[in-house]
């Protein structure tokens, strides 16, 4: 008899709590560094100071532009003019382009995720990328694992509102790791940004809601969401600054959730692996957070870091855990290996020289931001790129700094290429540079004409023979350079290749990786060649700057859906093809013909064999 008062009592609080009214504000994308963004937040801020009843404020990402520290700055100092409290995430505007990959987003608000309980509500936060490299948007592996704990923290009928900037659907890659966890939940509903509309969604069964960008677009003031929350029913209403809060746009029913199991839903498809059944994984890691950079490998470990800050060393035999060490910053730079030595970038401002037996620190370089690019080993000497607009020269042995450029527009992120007496490497700030390998003068710094920072040779690894050297930036050029003037050859956009390309063996041929389905080949000359030869490769719709590499007479890359593929570039046809997850294949690091080190944006890292 008393079990059974309790077991009433419960379930009359628990409607109770489930019943209780309050209102919140839903704001999202406000892009601080775009036009007037500053002053349509700050309208926004003081709007919802004027609104008493406000009792919270929810802002789902692409806070900023372009994610640089002085954007995040001026968006604290704004936000923090709310009178109550809020809770924010970044979004891919925040990630996917941030001079400190994600690191002064947490340092300005103390998080990239979150989770609180109001009335009787659980609200979730989650953070999604693309981080640093172009992709989906992605649910972070870290962000997953802290998600599982929070869920099994959370009671099985207590009503949860989950908050993210994309929309949880396929433009997430791994959107279903999310709804798959949600609808063991009581789960009321989901609002998303991403879009800048008002809109209506319904992710599987569970009705979701995209809010309106803050900025004033081609209106004359921006707005955002009241949030209403009554006993039964959520109400979503428009309200711009200082104009009347308008008639509810949407509602949605609370209520206990039910999973519905009758209809099928869309999930990845790994079919393609019984096709080319002689292509075995020798073992797969699953690391804790993101690896988004190549892993390096020595005679017996493969090392790299992931963001969260960890350098990961397995067993290259078994895939086993040797050692790790821990850096204060997300690591996206790819390690090089030489003399005994791990060397690379982290988040936290510093270059690391690991000593690959042990993991442990045998020198570091402090710098003034974070440090993202990824070195290349000449000799003695590191050559490495950061987020403080620099451009550092360092002995292998000490970590002194030999020279240092400081000249760069932009933050570093990409691998730079040692060619003819020259150091080349591009930046997030419209150039690519050439620089005295020597003495660190600058030789030249090229740009293609658009201002637009977003079309950077940022993400390019440069390529280079006969004198020329070779970039596919974002704005879908192949672009051919006098590696001795600068000067630009020709520019070809036939094909559309973004990024991705690479140099066969022999030098004779670039390749491409165009944005939908194709690889093709162009001659290497002076003067514009035009595409010499395509495959139609069938990977679809494809924008991930994963290089083509050529070894033993074979050609490696990487896609945005999880799949490596090898061809033959002497008949142009398909090899095999492999499906590890779904998330972004990073450059793929080749062992030789038969063996391949990958890494996936979502943590994974495997050896692919070819047994045929």
């Amino acid at each position: 008899m008393k079990k059974l008062a309790f077991l009433l009592f419960v379930s009359i609080f628990s409607i109770q709590a489930f019943g209780q009214n309050f209102k919140y504000a839903f704001v999202t994308d406000t892009h601080i560094g775009s036009a007037n963004a500053d002053e349509d937040l700050r309208r926004t801020v003081a709007d919802i100071n004027n609104q008493p009843e406000l009792e919270f404020t929810i802002i789902t990402g692409d806070i900023t532009e372009m994610g640089t520290n002085e954007e995040l700055k001026l968006a604290k100092e704004i936000l923090s003019g709310l009178k109550k409290p809020y809770y924010i995430m970044p979004g891919n505007h925040d990630t996917g382009w941030s001079e400190s990959g994600g690191v002064t987003f947490i340092k300005e608000f103390g998080y990239d995720k979150f989770t609180f309980d109001y009335k009787g509500y659980r609200f979730i936060g989650c953070a999604s990328g693309p981080y640093v490299r172009m992709s989906d948007g992605h649910i972070p592996r870290d962000a997953t694992v802290w998600l599982d704990n929070i869920l099994k923290k959370t009671p099985k009928d207590m009503p949860i509102i989950f908050t993210n900037h994309y929309p949880i659907d396929n433009s997430l890659d791994n959107w279903y790791e999310v709804t798959d966890r949600l609808k063991t939940r009581n789960i009321q509903y989901i609002i998303c940004g991403h879009g800048h509309n008002n809109h209506q969604y319904n992710f599987e069964g569970i009705l979701g809601t995209m809010g309106r960008s803050n900025l004033r677009a081609k209106d004359s003031i921006g707005g955002y969401n009241v949030v209403n929350m009554t006993k039964d029913t959520v109400y979503f209403s428009l309200k711009k600054p200082t104009q009347e809060l308008l008639s509810p746009w949407r509602k949605i029913p609370l209520k206990t959730f039910i999973h519905q199991t009758l209809k099928a839903y869309e999930r990845p498809n790994y079919d393609i692996n019984k096709k080319y059944s002689g292509v075995k994984e020798l073992w797969t890691y699953h690391s804790s957070a993101n690896v988004v950079n190549t892993p390096a490998y020595s005679n017996n470990l493969v090392v790299f870091g992931n963001s969260i800050g960890l350098v990961e060393a397995l067993n290259r035999t078994t895939g086993k855990k040797v050692w790790t060490f821990s850096t204060k910053g997300a690591i996206y730079s790819s390690p090089v290996i030489k003399n005994q030595l791990v060397i690379l970038g982290s988040g936290d401002g510093n270059i690391y020289a690991l000593n690959i037996a042990n993991g442990k620190q045998v020198w570091k370089v402090e710098t003034s931001n974070s440090v993202l690019g990824s070195p290349v080993i000449d000799g003695n000497m590191v050559f490495i790129g950061g987020s403080d607009h620099s451009f550092r020269a360092l002995d292998i042995k000490t970590g002194k700094v030999i020279w240092k450029f400081d000249g760069v527009e932009g933050a570093i992120v990409d691998k730079p290429l040692v060619y003819q007496g020259k150091i080349i490497f591009g930046a997030w700030g419209r150039h690519l540079y050439a620089l005295d390998i020597k003495t660190g003068g600058l030789v030249w710094k090229w740009d293609n004409g658009n201002g637009n920072r977003m079309f950077s040779p940022a993400m390019v690894t440069p390529v280079a023979t006969k004198g020329i050297v070779y970039i596919a930036a974002p704005d879908r050029f192949l672009t051919a350079i006098d590696v001795n003037s600068g000067q630009t050859l020709w520019r070809n956009k036939e094909a559309t290749v973004r990024e991705s390309i690479g140099l066969s063996a022999d030098s004779s041929t670039i390749y491409g990786k165009t944005m939908q389905d194709e690889i093709v080949g162009y001659k290497t000359q002076s003067t514009d060649p035009g595409v010499a030869w395509r495959l139609n490769a069938g990977f679809g719709y494809e924008h991930v700057p994963s290089m083509l590499i050529e070894k033993e007479g074979k050609v490696f890359y990487g896609t945005k859906n999880g799949v490596v593929y090898a061809f033959d570039p002497k008949t142009k046809q398909n090899l095999w093809s492999h499906k590890i997850d779904n998330s972004m294949i990073n450059t793929v690091n080749v062992i030789d013909g038969k063996n391949i080190l990958v890494s996936t944006m979502d943590g994974k890292v495997t050896i692919l064999q070819n047994k045929e």
